[in-house]
Order: structure tokens, then sequence, then C-alpha cells
């Protein structure tokens, strides 16, 4: 799904977050029911996926929804529901960082099996809550977020966010964005990653062939 550059980029910027999770959850759902995907592969989007999402949720709970009570209180129903999917989602991730995926004692299928189950659950609730999140939270973002408090917002999500295999990151918003919406979203990194970006893209790619591929 691409965006309206011409929509807020609160709505613009948080569009391609959700389908970073979207794409990113359905793709360890798959890659770990292929064998010839190694478990390290696995381990590293399953670490991504568990940092980011938590790391997403808690910014929203603890920061932007605040931000958004304070102008229109009657909204607080609505994201009252979904903080309560928020706490249905830490479940299944709780299930899913407590997969021992390693390359250690055990049966490599069972493992892989545990694996496939845990990314299933967390796949369907992000697909599910976001179906949910989507139509409550874009039209507040466009009438009560403005364009400074996002700026402020976006660099405090920035500044937090856990460095687990950020690379990854940037492969999947060249995916599910154009360049010139991903342009948009990354002039926000500190200055100093933005010389890191075109080996942290080939890294990306190539990690995420081998998910899809097998190594």
């Amino acid at each position: 799904m691409t965006t309206d550059l011409n929509d807020s980029a609160a709505v613009l910027e948080t569009r391609l977050a959700h389908d970073v999770h979207r794409v990113a959850t359905t793709l360890l759902a798959e890659a770990a029911d292929r064998p010839a995907v190694p478990l390290r592969a696995l381990a590293q989007l399953r670490d991504f996926l568990v940092v980011n999402l938590r790391h997403h949720h808690e910014t929203e709970d603890h920061d932007l929804w605040p931000q958004i009570l304070s102008a229109a209180p009657d909204a607080a129903q609505g994201l009252d529901a979904l903080t309560d999917e928020h706490h249905e989602l830490d479940e299944a991730l709780d299930r899913l960082a407590a997969v021992a995926v390693t390359d250690g004692p055990g049966s490599d299928e069972a493992i892989r099996s545990e694996l496939h189950a845990a990314a299933d659950a967390v796949r369907d609730v992000v697909h599910r809550h976001l179906d949910h999140e989507e139509p409550i939270l874009f039209p507040a973002l466009r009438a009560h977020i403005s364009p400074a408090a996002w700026t402020d917002f976006a660099q405090r999500v920035i500044a937090t966010t856990p460095p687990v295999a950020g690379h990854l990151m940037i492969g999947f918003l060249d995916e599910v964005g154009t360049s010139a919406e991903v342009q948009l979203v990354l002039k926000g990194l500190p200055e100093p990653v933005h010389p890191l970006l075109p080996a942290m893209r080939s890294q990306a790619v190539e990690d995420l062939r081998v998910l899809r591929d097998g190594s």
C-alpha cells in the first residue's frame, strides 16, 4: 500500500510503519515454515519484530494517546479499546520471544514448529489490531496532532528505538513505500546514520532474500 504525500506526515509515517509490521509479521510466519531458512535469520527477524512492535505500541500508549486525549477527550473509549489490544499483543510477543531459536541442543524441526505457531499468533493479532486501529487513529492524527507535535513525537520514537537489526527496517520500508515516502521518513534519522544507509540497504536486501529463499 502506498500513501498520499499530501496527507499529514503523521498519517503517512504511521501507515508506513504499520505496513512494515504487516509485511514483517507475515514473513516471519512464512519463513519459520521453510526448512531452508537458517535459524539465525529467523532469530534476527524475530528479535527485530519483538522489540519494534513493543516499542511502537508503548510509545502510542504512553506518549501519542495522551496527546490526542488532551485535545479530544471523547476519543478515550476508542483509544482504550486499542490499548486493550496492545495487552493482547504483548502476550503474543511474550510467547514469540520465549522460543529458543538457537543452533544448540534440541530438534530443529521442533524449534521451527514452535516458532511458526508463535509467529502465526503475532501476525494474526497485529493484522487484526491494525485494521481496528487505523480508522480510529488516522482521523485523530489529522485532526489533533500538529506538524510540530508530530515531529517532536517522531524524534522521541527514533531516539528510543532499540538498535536491534535496524537495517531490516530500512529494507521493509523500501518494500512498502515509494522512494519519496521512504525519503520523507528517513530524513528524520540522526545525521550520522545517513552515510550508513547504503550499506544497511544492501544488508537488508540479502537478509530478506535469505528469509524468503533460504541460504
